[in-house]
């Protein structure tokens, strides 16, 4: 759970995102300025964290008085080669803070580095990551909580949606983009599995909330609401005109082991009792409404 160091929200002079290019960060990076609060976007242009200078440049754009968001990284890890890779990249991170501490860091992370049986998931659940992805992020918060001696928090967000985002995993995003290319939306086996979904806007607001507070620990981005696949896949349906198909295919393999996942989000209400999550349909329907004609 998180601890916060402002008990009431006090802007940060500045925040620096690193990996303002991305999905997540450049909503983090919009929210944040819509706070009034300066920015400073980070991405490959400014700091190339693989290159032998990236933290030697990334260094030189850092003042103490920063607080840092780290989203960068190649996602979703994979393969062991992308694991490394993203391990490199928080090294580079790792040295700049080294030289240049800012005055609080807060690491994007993923749910996914939570045990498969732990339901319901909450900020005291195991970490025990069953892939690549999932280990990955144990690594680097492990990697920054370790080097880094200020005040720092995860903030691990579970399955993203958003209209800007470039993936086409399994769910919202891939079944909107079958639906705009007048394709059947098609979902897996009866499309049973359940899942939280959370919108990018909301990790953004999240994010903003943990900066003002210069908080520390942990805190799942999460809705506490998980949804059946087959019950996403008609509701992004329905919003086509006319309405797309929803079909069942084959699963491509097994069963997924991990067939529900659950939140308790008692911890998030505790830390901003005043934040509410955009309901699942509430947020698709604004997604297809801010990409109609751009699919």
């Amino acid at each position: 759970m998180l601890t916060h160091q402002h008990v009431n929200p006090v802007a940060p002079d500045r925040v620096v995102v690193v990996g303002a290019g991305g999905f997540v960060g450049s909503a983090i990076a919009a929210e944040v300025e819509a706070a009034k609060v300066p920015v400073v976007r980070v991405t490959r242009r400014e700091a190339d964290l693989l290159a032998p200078d990236g933290a030697a440049r990334l260094q030189a754009l850092l003042r103490p008085d920063d607080a840092v968001v780290f989203v960068s990284a190649v996602a979703p890890a994979k393969n062991a080669a992308q694991l490394m890779t993203n391990l490199r990249l928080a090294e580079a991170a790792i040295v700049a803070f080294a030289a240049v501490p800012p005055a609080h860091l807060l690491y994007i992370s993923s749910d996914a580095v939570y045990a498969d049986d732990a339901n319901p998931v909450t900020e005291r659940s195991p970490l025990a990551p069953s892939t690549i992805h999932g280990m990955m992020h144990a690594a680097r918060e492990l990697m920054f909580r370790s080097e880094y001696k200020g005040p720092f928090a995860a903030l691990r967000p579970t399955l993203i949606y958003g209209a800007a985002d470039p993936h086409s995993g399994y769910g919202p995003n891939r079944f909107r983009r079958q639906a705009a290319k007048g394709e059947p939306i098609t979902y897996f086996g009866e499309g049973e599995e359940k899942r939280d979904h959370v919108a990018v806007d909301d990790v953004a607001r999240l994010a903003l909330r943990m900066l003002q507070h210069r908080s520390s620990g942990a805190l799942n981005a999460v809705t506490g609401v998980s949804t059946p696949f087959a019950e996403i896949a008609n509701i992004v349906a329905a919003q086509f005109s006319p309405p797309a198909v929803a079909t069942p295919v084959p699963r491509p393999g097994p069963r997924p082991h991990l067939l529900h996942r659950f939140f308790d989000i008692t911890d998030c209400y505790k830390a901003f009792p005043d934040f509410h999550f955009e309901p699942l349909a509430e947020g698709l329907a604004r997604v297809h409404r801010q990409t109609v004609g751009k699919s």
